[in-house]
């Protein structure tokens, strides 16, 4: 038995995890968009393990007037279909895609996404919750709900800073937490 069966609920920042970042631009149509390596085996493998997968992304393109928030949508649809097809699942997907200089917004580290999450599964409970991330704020997200925290490492800019924060794990890269469950 995994030490990870108490946990029924992974979240998943989307852009350094489960597709490719592209440094200094955003992905903005699904011809841009690629899985990161071995993040489509991985997710079907989640799907047999999580009860809830749920994807939670700052998309601020599309604040930004970079992208419709219905090309957001359209690569959404196309990353699901994908993932279905390769047998596995994402129960759901939340984009805030209100810039970053907006006081009071729903981006990573506020909660509202999983707040949202709740409220369509009002059985997620948070300690029993992983959050899987590359960036500062996805670690701050899931640690200020109670989540066990996993760090992808490789967004270089917050390399060093991620050194001091706390996390339960860290990995290279997504298809790595498979191999623990």
């Amino acid at each position: 038995m995994s030490k990870f069966s108490k946990y029924k609920t992974l979240f998943l920042d989307r852009d350094g995890v489960i597709n490719t970042r592209i440094p200094g631009a955003y992905v903005k149509t699904w011809e841009e968009f690629e899985f990161t390596t071995g993040a489509l085996k991985a997710l079907c493998r989640f799907a047999s393990f999580f009860d809830h997968i749920i994807i939670i992304t700052n998309q601020q393109g599309v604040g930004k007037g970079l992208m419709t928030a219905e090309k957001l949508d359209e690569i959404h649809d196309q990353l699901k279909k994908q993932i279905q097809e390769a047998g596995g699942r994402i129960d759901a997907i939340y984009a805030c895609t209100e810039l970053k200089s907006e006081d009071s917004n729903c981006r990573k580290p506020s909660p509202a996404m999983a707040l949202w999450a709740k409220m369509k599964y009002p059985e997620i409970d948070f300690a029993k919750s992983i959050m899987i991330g590359d960036s500062l704020s996805d670690m701050e997200f899931g640690g200020n709900l109670g989540m066990y925290s996993v760090f992808v490492e490789g967004k270089q800019e917050e390399a060093e800073e991620a050194e001091t924060l706390k996390v339960d794990l860290r990995i290279k890269k997504l298809a790595d937490f498979s191999s623990f469950l």
